[in-house]
């Protein structure tokens, strides 16, 4: 069949309020580069009905740094792994809160506090979780951003308390597919995983999950991911790209080409036409030039400013390609 008709009917089908089946998302998968335009017009269609022509824009802080338990084979926080990351102990109260009204003042609506570790639901982090509660408390009483919160794993109880003071998202990443975690973890389980998703969401807390490509998975194991994630009901979806850091597990792993991250956003707002589809880590290595083609090609939002261990660029940068594009920053 004709690839750009086959676009076209899928394209309408999704426009149409239709659910996009795996075989069909395998379809659109096989289509190649010079029909790539194509396919980022139809992703494109479908941000534009579904999301409009707004882009959203997180930023995160570093609270906790280093000495995580965990063997995730891409984290330089990993204590397997000797990257020479820096280590540090939770941040003070103030800090934190000063941190997120410096992220307001660079016009960004949401901000997550992020923790290495494997979660909060340990008796030895009750104090460390008092702290992160005050420095929500206080984040949301003096600044007006929209609170999300990134702490690992964590009970029901943690949940409310999160909820009560402010924060209307969890974090937690799946990272990559079912099928392909215990390729990159060997500590924890894909269940423990969305174990913590489902004790987020029971609390009433929306969830931010999505994962990383370009860490030996397949495209049609990242189309896995995707359908996963639609069938928890994700509505925000991180999509980073492995930036190898040297002296982890993943130091030698190829960076992927600018095209098949695109293709791969591309087929995530096919499969996940309603969600935030959010560019995140590594996209200023991996796609250099072609950057802000992921956002006229299925993306509509953007985590800013630096990463957990690597560096981004500045957010005045970011605000100036939404500009350029005639889009807009979602207040």
């Amino acid at each position: 069949m004709n690839m750009r008709k086959r676009i076209d009917e899928l394209t309408q089908k999704v426009l149409n309020e239709g659910d996009l089946l795996i075989a069909e998302a395998q379809e659109l998968a096989a289509t190649p580069e010079r029909e790539m335009p194509y396919l980022l017009a139809a992703a494109n269609a479908i941000r534009q009905q579904y999301q409009g022509d707004e882009v959203h824009l997180c930023s995160i802080l570093n609270g906790r740094s280093g000495h995580c338990s965990e063997d995730c084979a891409y984290c330089a926080q990993s204590v397997h792994h000797q990257t020479g990351v820096a280590v540090y102990p939770l941040m003070d109260t103030e800090e934190m809160v000063r941190y997120a009204k410096a992220v307001e003042a660079a016009g960004v609506s949401h901000f997550s506090v992020v923790l290495s570790g494997r979660g909060m639901d340990d008796a030895e982090e009750a104090e460390n979780f008092e702290r992160i509660i005050e420095t929500y408390r206080r984040i949301k009483e003096e600044t007006h951003l929209k609170l999300c919160a990134s702490l690992g794993s964590l009970t029901a109880e943690q949940a409310r308390r999160l909820g009560a003071v402010g924060v209307e998202r969890y974090h937690h990443n799946v990272e990559t597919s079912k099928e392909y975690y215990a390729s990159i973890c060997r500590t924890h389980t894909y269940e423990d995983r969305t174990r913590t998703i489902s004790v987020a969401q029971e609390a009433g807390l929306a969830v931010c999950s999505g994962g990383i490509i370009g860490m030996g998975e397949t495209l049609a194991q990242r189309i896995d991911m995707a359908f996963e994630l639609r069938a928890m009901g994700i509505g925000c979806v991180p999509v980073n790209v492995l930036n190898p850091v040297p002296g982890t597990r993943m130091e030698s792993a190829p960076p992927l080409p600018p095209l098949d991250i695109l293709k791969t956003l591309a087929l995530f707002r096919f499969i996940l036409p309603r969600a935030v589809i959010r560019t995140a880590g590594g996209r200023e290595k991996n796609l250099r030039d072609l950057q802000s083609m992921a956002l006229f090609g299925g993306a509509n939002g953007m985590l800013v400013g630096g990463y957990l261990t690597t560096a981004g660029r500045g957010t005045e940068l970011d605000h100036q390609m939404i500009d350029d594009l005639g889009l807009k920053v979602a207040l």
